[in-house]
């Protein structure tokens, strides 16, 4: 999706760099990636076995403000959970910082034959980091001149995997987490 880099582009050049490559993109392979905005959602569809499938709801947005010298993002991570409903993956980055954290809700829900029963809902939530290492030696340049710190360079890999419950051997638990994506 897009972040500010990529809308400043559009604003300064009048070309949309993102759409540019994501409709080359489909050109050349055949595919059919779509653009994200700077926020939405998408959902992952999985098949669990033949006859199980889950899908796991994943809110997006690109991220604003600075951050945060001592809380690096986590107020951003909160506001989120106060702000959109029904997402299992809460993902922003802008800040270029490199972090997750799990929550759980206590929840109801409803099952067709079972009716409502309670669920702690596992929510991750994570802010991406950066690929554009701007400190380098600490010499110069305008993250230098601004006193901004080291940032971590690097994204996250996400891991949605289902295992059966030990309390119930027919219901399927699913477990989110992501680790830091070295280069």
């Amino acid at each position: 999706g897009y972040g500010n880099h990529e809308t400043g582009i559009i604003k300064r050049h009048e070309t949309d760099i993102l759409q540019r490559f994501v409709t080359l993109l489909n050109y050349k392979a055949g595919s059919n990636v779509m653009t994200g905005g700077y926020g939405g959602w998408f959902i992952v569809n999985q098949v669990i076995r033949t006859n199980t499938r889950a899908a796991t709801k994943i809110k997006y947005f690109h991220g604003s403000g600075g951050g945060g010298l001592v809380t690096k993002g986590a107020l951003n991570l909160t506001r989120a959970m106060e702000s959109y409903e029904g997402y299992d993956v809460f993902t922003m980055g802008h800040i270029h910082e490199n972090s997750a954290r799990n929550d759980v809700r206590d929840s109801i829900n409803f099952h067709a034959t079972k009716g409502y029963y309670f669920n702690h809902k596992q929510i991750h939530s994570m802010i991406t980091g950066t690929y554009k290492e701007e400190y380098m030696d600490g010499a110069y340049g305008w993250h230098v001149e601004r006193g901004a710190p080291m940032k971590p360079v690097g994204g996250r890999i996400l891991t949605i995997d289902y295992a059966r419950s030990t309390e119930n051997g027919d219901t399927m638990v699913r477990n989110i987490d992501s680790m830091k994506f070295p280069l």
